[in-house]
């Protein structure tokens, strides 16, 4: 790349970090899903009173979207093309796009200060630092998982006999449970299995606990998966194992497999779902959201697994550290899936 193309690439570079962060405050103010409902032409006035904003601020806004190729003008009236809209509005399920615009500018509020310093001090930054972050992705996890969980994620765990498995009853632990949607999902729709769930922040368990009421085949508790290993309260507890996005954001991700290993019973399964990456910065050139996903790691996912001395594995360890990592840890078989309903996750299935 000559200067004149590096310097094209550096213009290209501002602006599209300038829509990000627009894109982020029009996301979450509902301008998308007005204009989209508008579905026509309509005066920036007109625009700002239906999402009961201020019409200058909106106006300022709307020149970076239509200047960005975002939104079109016909004679001083704005429009979102139906083709920008079906990945931009909240109700555009899979396709939406526009909801990860919020990550960048939020992870900037929450941690940029503490991820500088981290540069030189080699230090991690504590979960508290993310309380809205941590939200937000919680929600995100929350709608994806009541959209594919039960209807196409587990149909397709070994050839979907762990559906057969469940409803005959078995015994479920959701490691890095959060506020536990998935496994108050899977309790709702197997009544006759015994669901686990496991995380170390006390507020989500909490939390968990009151969404899972009523429910009599469930329970939370507070664990460090790191300390899960020759603790024979767990030793063979489990027949089936799931981690949602859990384990790079461990500050012993090692210990953390172990610990499951040891928690299955001999022939139980563990499900693995992570970032699709490959191990090497050079492997992971031509990923289509490789600069995001780095990003979001660097921000996020390493500093906290830095934390207390912690591995610092990030977001994107990619399929070779994975695998290795899992055999290390102890599994005998191990299967890397790709999903047709998940293209930027995989899934890696796993047998004592």
């Amino acid at each position: 790349m000559n200067a004149d193309e590096f310097s094209m690439k550096m213009t290209e570079i501002l602006n599209y970090g300038a829509l990000n962060l627009a894109m982020g405050i029009g996301y979450k103010a509902g301008l998308f899903d007005v204009m989209a409902d508008l579905g026509r032409p309509e005066s920036i006035e007109k625009i700002a009173d239906k999402a009961g904003l201020n019409a200058r601020y909106v106006e300022e806004w709307m020149g970076v979207m239509a200047c960005g190729g975002i939104v079109e003008i016909d004679q001083d009236r704005y429009y979102l093309p139906e083709d920008h809209a079906r990945f931009l509005t909240t109700d555009s399920g899979d396709s939406n796009m526009g909801v990860y615009t919020q990550e960048i500018p939020l992870l900037t509020k929450c941690a940029l200060e503490q991820v500088e310093k981290g540069f030189v001090t080699g230090q991690g930054v504590d979960f508290s630092f993310y309380p809205e972050f941590q939200s937000f992705m919680a929600q995100l996890s929350d709608a994806k998982h009541e959209k594919v969980l039960v209807e196409k994620f587990l149909p397709c765990v070994d050839g979907g006999e762990l559906v057969e498995l469940l409803k005959k009853g078995i015994r479920v632990c959701d490691l890095g449970c959060g506020q536990g949607v998935a496994l108050i999902l899977m309790a709702q729709h197997f009544p006759d299995s015994v669901f686990t769930g496991i995380d170390n922040h006390e507020k989500a368990i909490e939390t968990a606990r009151r969404k899972a009421q009523g429910l009599d085949n469930i329970n939370f508790m507070v664990q460090d998966a790191a300390l899960v290993e020759n603790d024979d309260r767990f030793r063979e507890k489990f027949d089936y194992i799931t981690a949602f996005d859990a384990i790079h954001d461990q500050t012993r991700p090692m210990a953390a497999l172990k610990g499951i290993v040891w928690m299955l019973a001999p022939g139980g399964m563990f499900s693995m779902v992570d970032i699709d990456a490959q191990s090497s910065i050079s492997g992971n050139l031509e990923h289509p959201m490789g600069p995001f996903l780095y990003g979001v790691s660097l921000m996020h996912c390493m500093p906290v697994g830095f934390v207390n001395g912690g591995k610092g594995l990030g977001m994107m360890w990619g399929r070779q550290k994975a695998v290795r990592m899992l055999e290390q840890a102890g599994f005998g078989k191990i299967s890397v899936q790709e999903m047709d309903h998940d293209p930027f996750n995989v899934h890696y299935f796993c047998r004592r």
